[in-house]
């Protein structure tokens, strides 16, 4: 699991260095006195500020100030004795006591999707301005990480799609764990869900390349190929043979969940001699991976070929040039809201919440595309 503290800083265990090993015990300077080594206390940090363990232990939870009883100066005083011995609060001794881990853990399907990407730091952004901790878990085992490690609150995005999850999903709610689910099919049943149906946004999409192209090719996630009905794929199928134009087989091409596999999709498609006037790219990054092949090959972007992609992402904004997209509108920051509030404010009543999708117009299919504002349909 990857880390990141509140206040930005990591971990710091000792270095180890307790003496030189030939059994004399002077240390050989590399630790120090005995008091030097010694792990500071809450005892001692009371006594460098000279106040009460009691004060102590109110102020580092976070209650210190504000008519609390603990004045301002004394709160200071405490922090900068904490500081000076490089005091670190036992954070499981605080859990036992508060019921309380003060951590967020993440699980999210594919770290480097800009989808991922834009998760995370809306809700570490968030997680931080509560003082809480974010914890992002690197593997694809959320059920057994979340099983050993408690968290005030976990995140579930994109694993819930058989049975076998759904039961893991729901025995972790009956355990007492506090959950927030992506699903586009669950219910809230203990825990709370998000829901952001993509495949009404992807309609939107073709619809939108449809106004201009004809010739319209598709960069697709190779699972979405062989999920059949419901899936991103579906959409351009069904648009395609609707407009009565055909589905050539050679322009699909298919992707791994990376975007190296989507940049040498793309860029064999942009090579053909009968290459498609437009893409249908099924996830942000393999649309920003289109628009880089296509430069790569010398075309123009939209001039020689039009690129949309699926999921407003940020990173739809920082190419160039910018990514005419589908997606949400304001969904990363709403999110994170909606999963440091369980954290902090658990209750019984599950909610869904569901999130509208539009159409973001960018250079990527239009030159003379307004300014970056959603148009739903």
């Amino acid at each position: 699991m990857a880390r990141t503290n509140a206040d930005g800083s990591a971990a710091n265990g000792g270095n180890g260095h307790l003496g030189n090993g030939n059994g004399n015990g002077n240390g050989n300077g590399h630790g120090g006195s005995a008091a030097a080594r010694r792990r500071p206390t809450l005892r001692m940090v009371a006594e460098l500020a000279g106040v009460s363990t009691a004060t102590v232990s109110y102020v580092f939870s976070g209650r210190s100030g504000g008519g609390s009883g603990v004045a301002e100066a004394t709160a200071k005083r405490v922090l900068e004795a904490a500081e000076q011995l490089n005091y670190r609060p036992n954070r499981a001794a605080r859990t036992i006591r508060t019921g309380r881990s003060d951590t967020v853990q993440l699980s999210l399907h594919m770290l480097s999707d800009p989808w991922s990407l834009a998760v995370a730091a809306a809700v570490n952004e968030e997680a931080n301005r509560h003082g809480l901790t974010t914890l992002i878990l690197a593997d694809g085992d959320w059920y057994a990480a979340l099983d050993r490690v408690e968290s005030d609150v976990a995140y579930l995005d994109g694993a819930i799609g058989t049975d076998d999850a759904e039961r893991k999903v729901q025995a972790l709610a009956e355990r007492g764990q506090r959950l927030v689910v992506f699903s586009e099919t669950l219910e809230p049943n203990g825990y709370d869900v998000i829901r952001s149906d993509a495949i009404p946004g992807c309609y939107l999409a073709m619809d939108h390349l449809l106004e201009r192209h004809t010739a319209i090719g598709c960069l697709v996630a190779e699972d979405a190929v062989h999920a059949g009905e419901g899936s991103r794929y579906t959409p351009y199928l069904e648009r395609m043979r609707e407009h009565g134009l055909e589905v050539v087989p050679e322009h699909t091409a298919t992707y791994a969940n990376t975007q190296a596999s989507a940049f040498t999709a793309a860029a064999a498609l942009l090579s053909r001699d009968d290459r498609p006037t437009a893409i249908y790219a099924t996830t942000d990054f393999a649309a920003i991976a289109a628009i880089n092949a296509a430069h790569m090959l010398g075309l123009r972007v939209p001039h020689d070929v039009a690129v949309i992609g699926i999921g407003n992402t940020p990173d739809a904004q920082a190419v160039a040039p910018t990514l005419t997209t589908v997606g949400p509108t304001d969904f990363y920051r709403r999110q994170a809201e909606i999963i440091v509030s369980r954290a902090l404010e658990p209750d019984d009543e599950f909610r869904l919440h569901e999130f509208a999708w539009s159409l973001v117009p960018g250079g990527s299919t239009d030159l003379d595309a307004p300014p970056r504002a959603a148009r739903t349909p």
